[in-house]
């Protein structure tokens, strides 16, 4: 049976069954809040937001790591219907004036900086008329939907508002309202809107709504056991739905407490599940990597921890098994799917055999269809032959935001999801992820399209031609590899074309390796052979 609740309702359940017992917990700065506290903060927040004159349905766009502010802002839009857009922390300013743009994002909720950059700046760079404009009523012609920035200080800003100020608008708004605003909400309206890179090079809206969202937690979390007693660790960033679904919401469907921690910090995790006696942490392959190689690994006492999820990217064999025995973690599982699938597809169980947990993605979730159907013929293929993984179900997006063509090439007319991602199925069932149609290249759990980077790389004046390819890398899984044909006449070393990217892309689409060559390995018909290329990188890359 599938959820019917909206993300604002699961809260207030989770406050009726569970009052008492911690909803989140930010051990670095010493703050804990029940789910009875939790209810009262988002009712107090969804105030705000409304008394703000922020109406159902307008996009509140969020840029920063995983503060409280994001957390309560989640379920706050999640009981006035505001859609919650979420911003990837390493966007640099050319990433950021697309988004809200193509958003068409009234609001921006952001922190002040990140790992040294200041979005303040950021922001300002892009948008220069908030600094004269009246606090809520921004005027921009290049953001004509654009009106309010709030900052998560209390530090004053011009143009902006504090958060304190944000807070101080839920006076106007009465009880009732809010529950009329979370009445009228349907679980089959878009709550939220995740950025994903197309091959378009330009990145997509993906519109998921309270149904995604909230059904696909609750499987995740049914999956490795989540009751109110287990304590959940949160490394992953909230802007992915690895954080907001797998972790927060699949919290919140079975009253499970959510440690949570701001910044990936491998020591930090391995400290603050030893101290808050974590019973289930969540990762990316690389982020479980560098816990189990810190050089105090040995020292901290992990014996509470269970479960958890494997995920992002293709989790290395030995990883896992490490996890299981040197962590303890024996119910780890590994979770497979995409943002436009909610998004998991398909999960292994805690009781699945090792051999299978640590090979293979597991089976589809209940209430989801899956088909392996090969990419020219569209038929289904045999067990045992790879072909493109579709699915089916409430998982899939409800579509692309403003982007009719791209939803029609992903969802075909019989409402079948196509992943681009090759899969082979076995006799028992089990679904091996084998590779993918697309380029796309898995860097650390983030996904990177080559004609993204390639087209930023264009624009460099001396830059003729540009072919980026994933590498094999041991730590991050894959790397870039650029491949620049220069102009005639033109010198450039491959430091220098590196620089040229920093601050203006993210520093995960910069490439590693960046090697210069005459001409690309052709087709007869006059197509570049990528292949190739991937074949030459490794050699170059000696991987």
């Amino acid at each position: 049976m599938l959820n019917e609740k909206t993300v604002g309702e699961i809260v207030k359940e989770a406050a009726r069954k569970f009052p008492d017992i911690e909803a989140y917990v930010y051990p670095e700065h010493g703050i804990r809040k029940t789910y009875k506290e939790f209810d009262k903060e988002t009712d107090e927040l969804a105030k705000a937001f409304i008394g703000m004159g922020i109406q159902k349905g307008e996009h509140v766009a969020i840029w920063s790591d995983n503060k409280r502010e994001w957390l309560l802002s989640q379920f706050a839009t999640g009981k006035m219907g505001a859609v919650l857009v979420t911003v990837n922390t390493n966007y640099q300013e050319k990433e950021l004036e697309y988004l809200l743009q193509q958003s068409d994002a009234t609001t921006l909720i952001l922190c002040e900086s990140f790992k040294g950059t200041s979005y303040l700046d950021i922001v300002l760079a892009i948008c220069p008329e908030i600094i004269h404009s009246e606090k809520g009523n921004i005027l921009s012609e290049k953001f004509p939907h654009f009106k309010r920035v709030i900052v998560m200080t209390d530090n004053e800003y011009k143009g902006m508002y504090s958060w304190a100020e944000l807070l101080s608008h839920a006076d106007k708004v009465s009880d009732d309202t809010l529950e009329n605003a979370l009445k009228s909400l349907h679980n089959e309206e878009v709550i939220n809107i995740q950025y994903t890179s197309g091959t378009t090079g330009f990145p997509k809206g993906v519109m998921l709504s309270h149904k995604n969202v909230v059904n696909n937690g609750q499987l995740v979390g049914d999956y490795i056991y989540l009751t109110e007693e287990d304590r959940l660790c949160i490394p992953v960033p909230f802007f992915h739905c690895f954080g907001c679904v797998m972790g927060t919401i699949a919290s919140v469907t079975h009253g499970t407490t959510m440690v949570i921690i701001e910044q990936f910090n491998p020591g930090k995790v391995l400290q603050i599940v030893q101290d808050e006696k974590c019973t289930a942490l969540h990762g990316v392959p690389t982020m479980f990597i560098a816990e189990l190689n810190h050089p105090d690994f040995k020292q901290f006492k992990l014996s509470t921890l269970r479960t958890g999820i494997m995920a992002g990217s293709i989790c290395p064999i030995e990883v896992m098994k490490k996890v299981i025995t040197d962590m303890g973690a024996s119910e780890i599982t590994i979770a497979y799917g995409q943002t436009e699938s909610s998004p998991v597809i398909t999960q292994t169980k805690t009781d699945d055999p090792i051999e299978k947990r640590v090979s293979s993605v597991g089976k589809p979730h209940p209430a989801v269809e899956v088909k392996i159907i090969d990419p020219l013929t569209g038929e289904d293929t045999p067990t045992g032959v790879p072909g493109e993984l579709c699915t089916r179900g409430y998982l899939v997006m409800k579509g692309y935001y403003k982007n009719e063509q791209a939803t029609r090439s992903a969802i075909d007319p019989n409402g079948w999801l196509h992943t681009g991602d090759i899969a082979v199925v076995d006799e028992e069932g089990y679904i091996d992820i084998t590779g993918r149609i697309k380029d796309m290249v898995i860097r650390g759990g983030e996904n990177i399209y080559p004609k993204e980077v390639e087209e930023f790389l264009y624009q460099h004046p001396k830059v003729q031609d540009v072919q980026v390819v994933g590498v094999p890398d041991p730590k991050y899984g894959e790397e870039l590899m650029a491949w620049v044909i220069l102009k005639s006449g033109e010198h450039i070393t491959s430091d220098e074309l590196k620089e040229y990217c920093k601050g203006k892309i993210s520093y995960h689409k910069i490439p590693k390796y960046i090697e210069f060559i005459e001409s690309y390995p052709m087709t007869a018909s006059g197509k570049i052979q990528k292949f190739l290329l991937r074949e030459m990188s490794k050699e170059k890359a000696k991987v």
